[in-house]
């Protein structure tokens, strides 16, 4: 967490806190101050964003400082936007206090950069909630396996394998080198690290289960003495 993110947990009527938000932080908020749970568990307990949103505009309405706690970056797959537009629409005025994401915090956690002088130009990040071949993800995973590029996806967990597969299918070698990492930053953090054709059968066989980050390409093994 940022030093302004905890200054603003300092000054909140409420916390509207999500599932994978770092729930010490909550200490920082007031005695007083209302904590709402707004999580959102895979195939589980599930708070619709309609109601997240009316939740904060509702608060906000009644006059509270409302500060809402959302694990990573609320702009890198956080829906915070959409968090953002209905506050807007309510003539409500918001602040954002930029997160580290995932994407490059927990691979860089497990000793996994992003990019590496001389290994790669860049990274993208892809989300695996939905696997390629479902009609709602637009992922051009063709342009991906050609593009040198380090490939980060984020909720992929269940769709590794197909995702692997369909990279392979397009072109990128089976032997690229490519990690998991589960629970980044927590004393629970584990990581597995096997080639592309791999790495899925390798992670469920490591029992990683979600939250985890899949990281694929030159730079996992950047930092692998020879």
């Amino acid at each position: 967490m940022t030093l302004a993110g905890a200054e603003a947990l300092r000054a909140a009527d409420v916390v509207v806190y999500d599932r994978l938000a770092p729930l010490g932080a909550l200490d920082l908020a007031p005695a007083d101050a209302e904590r709402v749970p707004v999580g959102k568990i895979p195939r589980g307990e599930f708070t619709p964003q309609e109601q997240i949103n009316a939740i904060l505009v509702d608060r906000a309405r009644q006059g509270a400082t409302v500060v809402r706690l959302k694990g990573g970056d609320s702009f890198v797959f956080g829906r915070g936007g959409e968090e953002w537009l209905a506050c807007a629409s309510a003539g409500i005025p918001v602040r954002v206090v930029p997160g580290v994401t995932s994407a490059v915090a927990v691979p860089g956690l497990a000793g996994v950069p992003v990019t590496h002088r001389a290994v790669t130009p860049g990274f993208v990040v892809v989300s695996g909630h939905v696997g390629p071949d479902d009609p709602r993800n637009q992922v051009d995973w063709a342009a991906l396996a050609g593009a040198g590029l380090t490939i980060v996806v984020l909720m992929g967990v269940a769709t590794l394998a197909a995702i692997a597969e369909r990279l392979i299918t397009c072109g990128m070698p089976g032997n690229t080198p490519a990690a998991v990492v589960a629970d980044g930053g927590l004393p629970s953090q584990r990581q597995v690290t096997a080639p592309l054709g791999q790495v899925a059968q390798a992670s469920q066989k490591a029992g990683l289960g979600a939250p985890a980050v899949a990281i694929i390409g030159a730079t996992v093994a950047a930092l692998t003495p020879v």
